[in-house]
């Protein structure tokens, strides 16, 4: 009984909470998507604020830190009319002054303030000549008992528009108030008392309270831990739940022999020794496809880790049990590429290859539909045009798909409908991501590493430069051009932006310009290339580039992925801090494919901030696309990492996968025990789990589809 009155009470739209009201609400919904009492509940502190200390204001030395003081307001003073009125304030304690001024949200600000009671000011402090000022400081009257109550102030996040009407952070933390004195003994349990009881955890509702009202470190510490492995647990039930679906219930293709084709170029086709790792994830392979159980399995790999000759293996296992292959690739440069590469490979093998993209003229589209149809063709490699519901295969076994997150779930669920029984799904990816992010963003695919590089491979010496030292690097690139090699340039930009965050940048066409003054025809030939030329354009001039017509070849992140010169040795990228790691890290991919050194060069302005900071110097530091991947989710978090494909699906809400990696670690190792003992959750010991896991279902559905 009380579980459905506690399900009902949480699930109350926010309006009805006291000191929301309608206007207050319907801001909550747009700006914070806040639209019951679940949600309030759950809109945790984002970090807090020791107020446990405070100072004098004749004490304040360093505006590094924010400070908290104790006083009576002086004076209070409206200066200016409408949109450019502000609020001034002298605030006094028994040593000094300091000023206080605000911006925005000036009268509601004025109201609330009077010079009889002694109030409490938060804030950073700058110093203008001899003075101490601070900004938009929290002002809060020293008698009200919450501040007792908590000397860590929680700090919750708003929007402008939200800060305007009240609900700043501080306005926020009073409804929050509201909300857990309306909530006290409602607030039901979702985990069994065993794990409660062996981690040494506090209940749902306790840590609710201390986590929005913390009034000790060690019970705060205990209480998000607490919230953070509930959260990630039921992901992770979520998403092994979908794995065992996929990997032992739906039923997959048998590559029941290791047949000719298969022994014949593992033997004598492959041009170089495998790695110790590229023989473990294909026996990984192997033990997944002979079974009849369907294969759904991730590799990932650095740059030239060798993760297509894997695939390329796998798909001869196919071949060789009579089933038919399709290669999937995100562009028409790596589909052409996989195309070229693989035929090159497979020239002496009795293997049909064919190449079906966007630009494949319609009389050659006719031939493989009506060869798909007939089985006469065994291995198709293409783009999205795969997808079409014109081509359809006679007994799809294998379905390999490159750079997956650049395909949404609907567009593989197609590829996957092309046949009678799901085919084998082997997903490849060329960025490193995190285990921890691997667990999540890829939790329902069995995740295989290449972590290891072929013997012989150069490391790529990068360097960074300043816009000073450009003449410098011009003078490098032509002593490599002299050896015969070739260079990339890199401009983040295509044509001059009006935006003033972006109006430093050097753009494409600027940069063309002075690279076609420094290096003249006809001694030098330069190719551009960018993401708004048409297809036939672009194609053009990445070929002159790769037969060597042209030394240098200008581009925006376009050529990311898919490109192999092998000739190319020097890649310049201008503006680097404006890039992100993992997108420096495949530019500087592009280089490095051939026996001789190359070098990547990280042109920037002035580095401001300790972001762009740790960029270029982890990029100096380390060729390691793990350590890379790593250091990038500490910096973005794994929201920006999953990019636009994945965008929603994980919704967290207060873990963080770029420093929860144990209590990720633990969350996994605990759905798969619970799966194990119980898959169903009908045991009554899991009755908790089972309840909220369906409610969860129910409100998020992008759980179930992340891979």
């Amino acid at each position: 009984m009380s579980s459905i009155k506690t399900t009902s009470i949480l699930g109350t739209p926010i309006e009805f909470l006291k000191g929301v009201g309608p206007k207050k609400a319907d801001l909550l919904k747009t700006e914070l998507q806040i639209f019951t009492y679940r949600d309030l509940l759950e809109h945790y502190p984002f970090r807090y604020i020791d107020k446990s200390q405070f100072q004098r204001i004749s004490e304040i030395q360093s505006d590094e830190l924010p400070v908290q003081v104790k006083g009576k307001f002086k004076s209070l003073k409206e200066v200016g009319v409408g949109n450019k009125k502000r609020l001034n304030a002298l605030f006094e304690d028994e040593t000094g002054e300091i000023e206080l001024a605000w911006f925005k949200g000036v009268q509601w600000v004025r109201n609330g303030l009077n010079y009889e009671e002694e109030f409490v000011v938060y804030g950073k402090p700058k110093r203008f000549k001899n003075t101490w000022s601070i900004s938009h400081p929290e002002v809060t009257k020293v008698n009200e008992a919450k501040l007792k109550l908590t000397p860590f102030k929680p700090v919750y996040r708003s929007t402008e528009k939200c800060n305007r009407t009240g609900l700043n952070s501080q306005g926020i933390e009073s409804i929050v108030i509201n909300l857990l004195q309306l909530l006290r003994h409602q607030i039901p349990e979702t985990l069994p008392s065993e794990i409660l009881e062996k981690y040494k955890l506090p209940s749902k509702e306790e840590a609710s309270i201390h986590v929005h009202r913390p009034r000790a470190l060690a019970l705060l510490q205990r209480s998000l831990t607490r919230l953070k492995l509930e959260e990630l647990l039921f992901l992770q039930l979520i998403l092994v739940s979908n794995k065992v679906k996929v990997t032992t219930k739906m039923k997959g293709v048998t590559f029941k022999k290791v047949g000719k084709l298969f022994t014949e170029f593992y033997e004598n086709g492959i041009p170089f020794d495998l790695t110790g790792a590229q023989k473990r994830v294909l026996k990984e392979v192997r033990h997944d496809v002979r079974y009849g159980a369907h294969m759904n399995r991730l590799i990932q790999g650095d740059v030239g880790s060798g993760k297509t000759i894997v695939a390329l293996l796998t798909a001869l296992l196919g071949i060789d049990n009579n089933y038919q292959v399709c290669l999937m690739a995100p562009t028409e440069i790596l589909a052409i590429q996989h195309f070229e590469g693989i035929s090159e490979l497979l020239k002496n093998f009795p293997i049909t290859v064919k190449l079906l993209t966007g630009s494949t003229p319609k009389s050659k589209r006719k031939v493989i539909h009506e060869e798909l149809a007939s089985g006469a063709l065994q291995f198709l490699i293409g783009t999205h045009a795969l997808l079409e519901p014109v081509v359809m295969f006679k007994n799809l076994g294998l379905a390999i798909i490159d750079e997956q997150h650049r395909f949404g779930v609907k567009q593989r669920a197609r590829l996957w409908g092309k046949a009678e029984i799901t085919p084998h799904v082997l997903v490849m990816t060329a960025t490193p991501i995190p285990r921890t992010l691997a667990m999540t963003l890829y939790g329902d695919l069995d995740v295989s590493t290449i972590d290891e590089l072929p013997p012989g491979r150069k490391p790529i010496t990068t360097v960074h430069k300043t816009d000073s030292s450009r003449l410098h690097v011009f003078g490098f690139m032509e002593e490599e051009i002299k050896k015969g090699r070739q260079v990339y340039v890199v401009y983040p930009l295509i044509e001059e932006s009006e935006s003033e965050l972006l109006s430093e940048l050097k753009d494409l066409y600027d940069g063309h310009e002075a690279l076609e003054k420094r290096f003249p025809r006809p001694e030098y030939q330069i190719s551009i290339v960018h993401g708004r030329q048409k297809s036939s354009d672009k194609e053009y001039e990445m070929n002159r580039f790769i037969k060597k017509e042209t030394q240098i070849l200008v581009a925006t992140t376009v050529i990311e992925v898919g490109v192999n010169v092998p000739n190319a040795s020097v890649m310049v990228i201008e503006n680097a801090e404006r890039f992100g790691l993992s997108q420096l890290h495949q530019l500087r991919g592009r280089v490095g494919r051939g026996a001789e050194q190359s070098h990547c060069i990280l042109i920037t302005g002035k580095l401001k901030s300790p972001e762009s900071k740790r960029r270029i110097q982890t990029m100096c530091s380390t060729n390691d696309g793990f350590e890379i991947a790593q250091v990038d989710l500490e910096i973005r978090g794994p929201g920006d990492i999953m990019g636009t494909q994945q965008s929603g699906a994980l919704d967290l809400k207060i873990a963080d996968l770029a420093v929860d990696q144990k209590i990720l670690a633990k969350a996994r190792e605990l759905a798969v025990n619970i799966l194990n003992d119980d898959e169903a959750l009908a045991k009554p010991k899991h009755a908790s789990l089972n309840l909220e896991l369906q409610r969860l279902k129910a409100f998020k559905p992008n759980w179930g589809n992340i891979s």
